[in-house]
């Protein structure tokens, strides 16, 4: 497996020879496919980190659901501000790997 990014909470990994993704929360690593984890970056995209500072989300939670809801994680603040940087981050490492390779 590549490490693909690294960040606080969440690493993320790929494996070329399972032809699929891995995503370390921390306390559990998820196996992705590729339209898996588009889904993830797009749940991600969609939080609202204004929210949370402006009194809208007051507890500052974020739940997530994965893979037809196989997966659920509850993240705080932080967490989902690394998380954020987590999943940009990984798909800039994909680009950049399939700029080399090409």
């Amino acid at each position: 497996m590549k490490l693909l990014h690294q960040s606080q909470f969440f690493t993320s990994y790929q494996s070329d020879r399972g032809r699929c993704f891995y995503f370390d929360f921390g306390h559990k690593v998820v196996k992705l496919s590729f339209c898996q984890l588009l889904a993830l970056r797009q749940q991600v995209r969609k939080i609202d980190l204004d929210s949370h500072f402006d009194g809208t989300n007051p507890h500052g939670m974020e739940i997530l659901m994965l893979c037809n809801r196989e997966h659920m994680f509850i993240f705080n603040t932080l967490e989902t501000v690394d998380l954020k940087e987590s999943v940009r981050g990984t798909f800039a490492m994909l680009e950049l790997n399939s700029l080399v390779t090409t």
